[in-house]
């Protein structure tokens, strides 16, 4: 009888938890709107479940245990589809704004007034008021996410004094290894706003006969794929093995990135004094042990840098990146880079009409860098998502740079909830091949929490 009388007792708590739930989910959306109800129907669900949890036999709860971790996966999901009926939520916003109010008791009044008059309490500060989000965002621009031109300036200048060393290095030490002079990339290299200087980015390009290689496009390649391309030797019916001095790096009749790379790489570790150029540059640079890597780490008095050395090939306007991958499925793949396009596309852009195009990317960059959440969305995805919404919205005004933030979020939002994210110069490319489905979702639930609340993760 008493078990029993505990397990009425346990079911009657159920059923009263649950009626709470569906009266807070219910009103909920109406006063906080589909954001707030999603946000609050995942952490009332949370209660629920810890509850559920304590009253449950050990057997039951590593089965509940990973229907919670599954929920929290799939949360930023169900926020998304909640969204699918946005008119009906406003009218009824604008139902209950219309409502009037109780008038309160003149008996409460006259309290209030009494109590206001003690004159031992001196007069209350107006509290500052709030930031709307478009004063949120400039003022995270320009404090946070904006670097700093002089610390800019110093870091170019000893990546470009470690770029000469390395050029003087080549050509007297591997004349027979033909490059053109090495260049500065990524965004010390003039292209889109600094987000930060422990990276920087030096081109290598190769110089090619061109009677003699040939760019094949990735479509027209063996596994068929638009984003990897590979470069193959021609006529060598005609001109004997050696004619051109990359013939050494051939494998399967097309040029190996892993071969010119490991070559490189061991010039880079093992022939070139880096303890005697750092004490001149007053750094210390350290070569990465990675075959299949060239990375330099230096370490200065005031900053840590990366430098990552590209092998780059170039035909016509296509711009070819070495992609030596020890996971990759080939060793002769070259990935097509779209960099050079983005950049002035933006650019141009923003100077048609005075946008915040290129401001919105840098907030977002910045916020992805700070957050371990969203070490998957690299800046090429946020660059790409920003085009596709250029092409939707016309108004790029520093007036509506809250609205224009939002929509970003929301966008790369919808293309992780379906998985796939279309180059905006190629549309066969998807960015998001090499994302796992864990990787999307640890990325998703990281932004919808920005899209849900985006100050308060931007003010400190």
């Amino acid at each position: 009888m008493a078990e029993m009388q505990l397990q009425k007792k346990g079911k009657k708590s159920d059923n009263g938890i649950g009626s709470v739930v569906d009266f807070l989910l219910a009103n909920a959306r109406l006063v906080l709107g589909v954001g707030g109800a999603a946000m609050l129907g995942i952490a009332t669900l949370a209660v629920k479940r810890l509850i559920d949890r304590a009253a449950a036999p050990p057997d039951e709860k590593d089965a509940d245990g990973k229907v919670e971790q599954k929920s929290l996966e799939e949360s930023w999901k169900e926020a998304v589809l909640l969204k699918a009926s946005p008119k009906l939520v406003r009218k009824a916003k604008r139902s209950d704004l219309s409502t009037a109010l109780p008038a309160p008791e003149p008996r409460l009044l006259t309290d209030v007034a009494e109590s206001s008059r003690t004159p031992e309490e001196p007069p209350s500060e107006k509290p500052p008021l709030c930031r709307t989000l478009q004063e949120t965002l400039l003022h995270y621009y320009s404090q946070e996410a904006v670097v700093p031109d002089a610390e800019v300036q110093v870091v170019k200048q000893l990546v470009l004094d470690i770029m000469a060393e390395l050029q003087d290095f080549l050509k007297a030490k591997h004349p027979q290894m033909p490059f053109c002079a090495l260049q500065l990339g990524g965004s010390l290299g003039g292209g889109l706003p600094v987000t930060s200087l422990d990276t920087a980015y030096v081109l290598l390009p190769l110089i090619l006969e061109p009677h003699l290689w040939t760019f094949v496009p990735g479509e027209e390649t063996i596994l068929s794929d638009p984003q990897f391309w590979m470069i193959k030797r021609d006529n060598l019916e005609y001109t004997a093995r050696g004619s051109s001095p990359w013939d050494r790096f051939m494998l399967g009749g097309y040029l190996s990135t892993r071969m010119v790379v490991e070559s490189l790489h061991k010039t880079i570790t093992a022939s070139i004094n880096w303890p005697a150029i750092g004490t001149v540059l007053e750094c210390s640079i350290r070569p990465v042990i990675a075959p299949d890597d060239l990375r330099l780490e230096v370490i200065h008095q005031d900053f840590t840098l990366t430098i990552n050395v590209l092998l780059v090939a170039k035909a016509n306007d296509a711009v070819l990146l070495a992609y030596p991958d020890s996971t990759a499925p080939a060793e002769n793949l070259w990935r097509r880079s779209y960099y050079r396009e983005e950049v002035l596309r933006l650019q141009d852009l923003d100077s048609a009409d005075s946008g915040v195009r290129q401001k919105c990317l840098h907030i977002l960059k910045s916020i992805c860098r700070q957050r371990p959440g969203l070490s998957h969305l690299s800046p090429t995805h946020l660059r790409h998502v920003l085009l596709h919404l250029t092409n939707e919205e016309s108004d790029w005004s520093e007036s509506a740079v809250g609205d224009r933030f939002l929509q970003l979020i929301e966008s790369v939002i919808g293309y992780l909830a379906i998985g796939t994210l279309p180059c905006y110069f190629n549309g066969k490319v998807n960015l998001f091949s090499h994302l796992t489905e864990e990787e999307i979702d640890q990325v998703g639930y990281a932004l919808y929490q920005i899209f849900s609340d985006p100050k308060s993760l931007l003010v400190k």
